[in-house]
């Protein structure tokens, strides 16, 4: 069960991470994957490419279709709605952390 919860929050992170990454530069997924492990987060390509796709649909990032020898790769990079949500969030993350650190 705390397994469980522990994913739903860290989904909110993940999603973070996201945008941080594709605003620093376009990203693609098995990068952002290796990238969320080195954050410890532990997930699979099932679960990362529905990711962004639904942040493409919801105009948070772009998506940029490459042929790198041979193969298919999706590069996405983050929108100017994108910029505004991550701004918003890193506020919100700012204030929690602030609460939680005067708490411990």
């Amino acid at each position: 069960m705390e397994e469980k919860v522990l994913r739903k929050l860290f989904l909110g992170f993940i999603h973070i991470h996201i945008l941080h990454h594709a605003r620093q530069e376009p990203i693609y997924g098995l990068w952002m994957i290796k990238e969320l492990h080195q954050h410890g987060y532990s997930i699979s390509a099932g679960t990362l490419y529905p990711i962004l796709s639904g942040l493409a649909k919801d105009e948070l990032l772009s998506v940029e279709v490459k042929v790198i020898k041979g193969k298919v790769r999706k590069y996405y990079s983050i929108t100017a709605k994108g910029k505004h949500v991550l701004a918003e969030a890193s506020q919100k993350c700012a204030e929690l952390f602030q609460e939680i650190n005067v708490e411990l």
